[in-house]
């Protein structure tokens, strides 16, 4: 059975676009490798850190939400931490609830994003 997960992640902010855009590449292909699937993922640009991490200030907010087997997430976590791109994550398994919410906020974020096209 597949449970939903959500994953925040901040990179450092020395990268350019294209490596940011490689480095989430390479979560999107951990999961899909695994057998999982990408229910949405949000860019939030880059941001002031609430405190210095590993002498930065700022860094590139990523979100993916994705369904995936339990066993599948420990190989996924050892990525991350083994990734210098990654200054700090956090993956949190949904509940029904949560997901309930999850669905409404992206139904939010894309009319907003059509909306402004």
């Amino acid at each position: 059975m597949l449970n939903r997960y959500e994953t925040v992640f901040i990179l450092t902010p020395v990268l350019s676009e294209d490596q940011v855009k490689e480095a989430v590449k390479k979560y999107h292909d951990l999961i899909t490798k695994a057998g999982g699937k990408i229910v949405n993922e949000e860019l939030w640009g880059l941001k002031k850190l609430a405190y210095n991490i590993r002498k930065k200030s700022t860094g590139f907010y990523n979100l993916i939400e994705f369904e995936i087997e339990g066993k599948e997430i420990q190989d996924y976590e050892v990525a991350f931490k083994r990734d210098e791109r990654i200054l700090r994550f956090l993956t949190v398994k949904l509940e029904k609830h949560a997901v309930a919410y999850a669905e409404r906020r992206i139904r939010k974020y894309k009319e907003a994003a059509e909306a402004k096209n």
